[in-house]
C-alpha cells in the first residue's frame, strides 16, 4: 500500500515520558514525573458528582448530539460567558488537541503563528494539514508587521498561561493585543486551557472577546477539572459562516462526542456538589503550585529573562537546569529545545517542568540539586 505521510513526527515529550517511566520501573526507584502536563497534586473527586450522573439513561447511551449535548453547551455558555453568548456557538470536541485541529483545517490559511516557545503539537497540527508555520517574537511585533495589511488566511495562536513558559500576561495589554490584531484581519485562535485553573465565573476575560467574530476560543477540561482521561474541551466562535463549517467536520470526524463525558462535565458545571468539588480540586491545586513557583524564585533557578513584563503562575516553569541534570537526580522534564525553533544555549540549557505536583514532594526531590550545587560552588571557592 502507498501511505500519505504527514510529515509529522510523534512527539519528543511522549519518548521522554516512556524513558523516565522505563527507568523508574527498571531501578525500583521513586522517580518525579514533571515532564507530564498533568495536574497531580491531587485528583478531582467525583464520588459526590456521579449521583448526578445517570449512566443508564439515553442521554449517555446512545449517539450525542452532533455539536455536543445542548445542556452542556448551555452550561458553557453560562459558565464562561455570563451567558452572554449562545449554546450555538459552542461545539463540543474531543479534547483540547482535537479543538485545534478542527479549528486550523475549518480555516482556510496561508500561515498559522505561534509564540516564540510553543507547543510542540501546534507545529505538528500545521504540518500535518499542509499549513505554513513559523513563530513569532511578540504580539506587538506581530501587529506592527501586519500593520498596512489585512488578510484573513493568516491565523495568530496565544496561549495564555503559556505552555512551556507557564507565564501569564497582564489581561489588558493581551486583550488590548488580540483587538489589534482582529481589526487587522487576522485569525486569533485564543487557546487557553490553563486559565480557568486559577479563576470561575468572576473572570470576564471571555465575555470581552464575544463582540470579535475573527477571534476562535478553544479550551478544554483537562486541566482546570483535572480530566484530560475524558478527552473533552470544546470551541467557541460567533463567527456563523465559521461554526457551520466547523458543524460539518465535527460530524464526519467524530459523529458525536464521548456522551459520558460530557453528562459528567455538566453535573460539574450546575450542580452543588460538582461545583464543591471543582472549587475544592482547584484550591489545592493552584497552592502547591503557587508554593512551588515560589521555592524556585527563592532557590534562583526559574529562567529569569523569560518573565520579563509577565507573571510565573503554572502550571509549567522553565528552570536553569538541563534535562539531563534532572534526570540525573530522578527528576522528569523536558528539555526546552523542543519548544522552540531557535536552538540557542539557552534552550539547550535549560528545561521545562509541571510544577502542578505535591509541594512536599516537589521540595523533597529539587533540595538535592539545590544542595549539590552549593556544595560545588563552596568546592571551588
Amino acid at each position: 500500500m502507498i501511505i500519505n505521510k504527514s510529515g509529522a513526527t510523534f512527539s519528543s515529550i511522549v519518548g521522554i515520558g516512556a524513558k523516565v517511566k522505563h527507568l523508574s520501573d527498571s531501578t525500583g526507584q521513586e522517580y518525579l514525573f514533571l515532564n507530564r502536563g498533568v495536574n497531580a497534586v491531587c485528583s478531582i473527586d467525583l464520588s459526590g458528582v456521579m449521583q448526578h450522573v445517570e449512566v443508564n439513561s439515553p442521554r449517555v447511551q446512545v449517539y450525542p448530539p452532533n455539536a455536543g449535548m445542548l445542556e452542556l453547551r448551555q452550561a458553557i455558555n453560562d459558565e464562561y460567558f455570563a451567558g452572554e453568548s449562545h449554546a450555538d456557538y459552542v461545539a463540543i470536541t474531543a479534547g483540547g488537541m482535537a479543538a485545534i485541529d478542527l479549528v486550523v483545517q475549518t480555516l482556510q490559511l496561508d500561515k498559522l503563528y505561534y509564540a516564540r516557545y510553543f507547543w510542540g503539537s501546534y507545529a505538528k497540527l500545521a504540518t500535518i494539514r499542509g499549513i505554513p508555520s513559523e513563530s513569532y517574537e511578540s504580539l506587538e511585533q506581530l501587529a506592527e508587521h501586519y500593520g498596512g495589511e489585512c488578510s484573513e488566511k493568516i491565523a495568530v495562536l496565544v496561549c495564555d498561561p503559556n505552555n512551556p513558559i507557564g507565564n501569564k500576561m497582564d489581561d489588558a495589554e493581551l486583550l488590548g493585543n488580540i483587538r489589534r490584531l482582529h481589526a487587522l484581519g487576522l485569525v486569533v485562535i485564543f487557546d487557553s486551557p490553563y486559565r480557568r485553573l486559577f479563576c470561575g465565573r468572576e473572570d470576564t476575560f471571555f465575555r470581552e472577546l464575544l463582540a470579535l467574530d475573527n477571534v476562535i476560543i478553544t479550551e478544554s477540561f483537562s486541566k482546570s477539572f483535572g480530566l484530560s482521561g475524558q478527552r473533552l474541551g470544546f470551541i467557541h466562535c460567533t463567527n456563523n459562516a465559521f461554526i457551520e463549517e466547523l458543524g460539518i467536520r465535527l460530524l464526519y470526524s467524530a459523529n458525536g462526542v464521548n456522551a459520558f463525558a460530557q453528562a459528567l462535565v455538566h453535573a460539574l458545571l450546575t450542580t452543588h456538589e460538582g461545583q464543591q468539588a471543582a472549587a475544592e480540586f482547584k484550591h489545592r491545586t493552584v497552592a502547591d503550585i503557587r508554593k512551588n513557583i515560589q521555592y524556585l524564585q527563592e532557590q534562583q533557578l526559574l529562567v529569569d529573562e523569560l518573565y520579563d513584563h509577565t507573571t510565573p503562575v503554572g502550571i509549567f516553569a522553565v528552570i536553569k537546569v538541563s534535562e539531563e541534570e534532572l534526570l540525573q537526580h530522578r527528576i522528569g522534564s523536558v528539555s526546552m529545545k523542543y519548544f522552540t525553533h531557535d536552538k540557542d544555549k539557552t534552550a539547550q540549557e535549560t528545561a521545562r517542568i509541571c510544577v502542578s505536583v505535591p509541594h512536599h514532594k516537589f521540595v523533597q526531590f529539587f533540595n538535592n540539586i539545590v544542595a549539590e550545587r552549593s556544595q560545588a560552588r563552596a568546592n571551588a571557592a
